[in-house]
């Protein structure tokens, strides 16, 4: 009897985040500025990207406010769980394209995510619609 040469490595469970296959969900490595406080940014957090004469090209979570001379855009989508601590910048994993459901995307507390916000990510390949579960 021939032996099983496969075994389950994990699961992967639908969490609604992508809404559909087209465009495809690119992944690609970012870096989250390091924060004064420390925080968990979880999957699906809308990151934007700092640029202008004070830019640094590095990603915060959408919703912080810019410093002078700093302008932040909508850019892309967490792909997984990360720790963003004081001491460093994290490298992250993040969507740069695909299709998301808006009503799943974490943003800083009080933020909201505007007609100008998809805009810009629309401009780069990232899609938002309104995606509820059947039941």
């Amino acid at each position: 009897m021939a032996e099983v040469m496969y075994e389950a490595l994990g699961s992967l469970e639908y969490d609604g985040l992508v809404v559909s296959a087209f465009p495809p969900a690119d992944a690609f490595h970012v870096t989250i500025r390091k924060l004064s406080e420390a925080a968990t940014y979880t999957r699906g957090t809308l990151l934007d990207l700092s640029t202008g004469s004070a830019g640094d090209m590095r990603m915060v979570i959408h919703g912080t406010a810019a410093e002078a001379s700093e302008t932040l855009t909508a850019n892309c989508i967490l792909a997984k769980d990360y720790e963003v601590g004081t001491a460093a910048d994290v490298t992250a994993l993040a969507y740069r394209t695909g299709h998301f459901a808006e009503n799943k995307l974490t943003v800083k507390e009080g933020a909201s995510i505007t007609a100008a916000d998809k805009e810009a990510l629309r401009s780069v390949g990232v899609l938002l619609s309104d995606a509820f579960p059947v039941t």
